[in-house]
């Protein structure tokens, strides 16, 4: 009785408990009292997000090699059957919920759809100030969501979705700066958690449905000042522009920038996934269409590309390779590579070689069921495309993994101690695909495609959690959703578990990390396609996660009851945080 009454009591101050956003109320009212939890407010340095050697959760994956990995141990195999929810708080939004709970000090940070922020007191879920920010009414923001924030000194960073890059005071949530950072009329919006490193805040953005021209952009964090911009679509005469045909489609090609960088501070160099070219059909935009659906290795001092890796040149599939590869050490033939992993959305578990300058192909195969790609080259990873599974203009083609992938933006974790990837899969999707000559207008639909979701015939499962060896190469272990696909981002923790959502039965899991066996699942209120975080709070260890479904994961839940109706239930949406805590 005492746990219902403490969680309701959560809720009900997260629905009421609100603050005037910054600049609000009449002149004559008085700014509330600062709460002593965050006058007492750590400031964060950058030698605090290079080691994280503490119990909070700084950034979006905790660490810059972008492993989703806490070492906190007190939560294990043995004792997580006890986990209980210990606070609950509605964020007041619907739709899609994707961001981490981020903490500093006992603070926690959350980003939610709507362009709102919220600090809460970690241990009780008390609300200490809320930020929302209003979207102009003309805004068109195709995935309405944010996928979290940045923190660093004295202040939050929020990626606004009308492409706005807004810092916040972390002790009061008032606006300090607000940068425009791209015109919103032309398509672009934002939706990544902005990345932190070598003194200067990073973006970039969604919109390749728009006809948008991809960059990554870097931002003095005291006074929003652009410092400098890359694009991921080069001019005539930069390198990599030979890859595009003559004329003016560079302006309109593509390759947007919306999940979060990772970052390697010894050679100061952030890797960056970019998407789709513009438009979706290949033949449209003869060439390799350089960086398109590629990682791209970004000197942060000076924002020049040192290196990149294409995972497949000329999409036509919508295979938006945008998750960054993490950067992890990994054993081949004998030697240690300093590598890159990346779980494509193409279908294709990538492992790469990281340098000061190049990204080199050491190895890729399939995770997925996967029949464009004949073959790879064993030089360069180049795929050798089965021509009649690439769609074009009036050519219609169906393919496996369907445009959503074998792994979507919901990002893998790793663990040291198992030396396993942990994958959010999605096996036996297929796609059908024809192409339409489609005419650019800025801010409107630049796709031009018609497309029809099935799934593989005998499929019995779509969602999958999928564990690697990274040494080795080999699965290890796979668990199956006979009846969701999973939009699960994943955590990996000291203890000895792996943390998962990401079904439409609105379960919380967690895993053994060793063996794949489940342990403990919860009911939320709603899906889960949030980023689990994991952190201490007067000594004791906490699990933390945003549930609220919508976005991607409604969509494709809609395509899957087209084709099996009655098999996929609805799933109920709403936002809320969870922390659990083993009782």
């Amino acid at each position: 009785m005492r746990l219902l009454k403490r969680l309701y009591v959560a809720g009900m101050l997260g629905a009421i408990a609100v603050l005037p956003a910054a600049g609000a109320g009449s002149a004559q009212q008085q700014p509330p009292p600062v709460p002593p939890i965050l006058q007492n407010y750590r400031p964060v340095t950058a030698e605090r997000l290079r080691n994280a050697a503490d119990g909070d959760w700084l950034m979006v994956r905790r660490t810059y090699d972008g492993w989703g990995y806490s070492p906190l141990d007190q939560i294990t195999p043995g004792n997580v059957g006890r986990l209980q929810p210990v606070w609950v708080f509605s964020t007041g939004v619907a739709n899609g919920h994707e961001a981490p709970p981020i903490v500093n000090n006992g603070v926690m940070f959350v980003a939610t759809p709507g362009n709102q922020v919220i600090a809460i007191d970690a241990g009780t879920g008390m609300i200490l100030w809320r930020y929302r920010r209003p979207l102009p009414e003309d805004a068109v923001i195709l995935h309405p969501t944010t996928r979290g924030v940045a923190l660093y000194g004295d202040k939050v960073f929020l990626a606004a979705n009308e492409a706005v890059l807004v810092a916040l005071d972390a002790r009061t949530g008032k606006e300090i700066w607000a940068t425009q950072v791209e015109e919103y009329r032309n398509g672009y919006y934002m939706t990544l958690a902005p990345l932190v490193a070598d003194g200067k805040v990073m973006v970039g953005a969604s919109g390749g449905e728009r006809g948008i021209r991809g960059f990554v952009a870097a931002y003095d964090p005291d006074t929003g000042r652009e410092l400098w911009r890359v694009y991921t679509v080069p001019a005539p005469g930069e390198p990599g522009s030979e890859t595009w045909p003559n004329g003016d489609q560079w302006k309109t090609g593509g390759a947007p920038v919306w999940v979060t960088g990772n970052y390697d501070p010894e050679t100061n160099l952030a890797f960056w996934g970019t998407g789709n070219g513009g438009p979706w059909m290949g033949d449209q935009r003869p060439g390799d269409n350089l960086y398109v659906s590629s990682t791209i290795a970004i000197d942060v001092a000076t924002g020049k590309i040192r290196g990149h890796h294409q995972y497949h040149p000329n999409d036509s599939w919508d295979w938006d390779e945008v998750s960054p590869p993490i950067l992890v050490d990994y054993q081949r033939n004998g030697r240690t590579i300093k590598g890159l992993i990346d779980v494509a959305r193409n279908g294709y578990l990538w492992f790469l070689e990281r340098t000061d300058s190049r990204i080199n192909f050491i190895e890729g195969m399939p995770y997925v069921k996967q029949n464009v790609f004949r073959r790879l080259d064993p030089v360069t990873g180049r795929p050798d495309v089965d021509p009649a599974r690439k769609p074009g203009t009036g050519k219609q083609a169906d393919f496996c993994p369907a445009l959503w992938g074998g792994k979507n933006w919901p990002p893998i974790a790793f663990s040291p101690q198992t030396r396993m990837i942990y994958i959010p899969a999605n096996e036996n999707t297929c796609m059908t695909s024809i192409g339409s000559e489609v005419t650019y207008t800025p801010g409107r639909n630049y796709t031009g495609a018609t497309t029809t979701f099935y799934l593989a015939p005998g499929a019995d499962h779509v969602g999958e959690v999928q564990a690697w060896n990274v040494d080795t190469g080999k699965r290890v272990w796979t668990h199956v959703y006979p009846k969701s696909h999973n939009w699960g981002p994943m955590l990996a923790t000291g203890g000895g578990l792996v943390f998962t959502g990401g079904t439409n039965d609105r379960l919380f899991h967690a895993f053994d990390a060793q063996s794949g066996r489940l342990l403990w699942e919860f009911p939320t209120n709603s899906g889960i396609i949030g980023q689990p975080s994991s952190f201490l709070v007067d000594g004791q260890q906490y699990i933390a996660v945003q549930s609220g479904w919508g976005i991607d994961s409604r969509g494709v839940q809609a395509r899957l009851n087209a084709v099996r109706p009655g098999e996929f239930p609805e799933v109920p949406e709403g936002g809320a945080i969870w922390v659990f805590a083993v009782r």
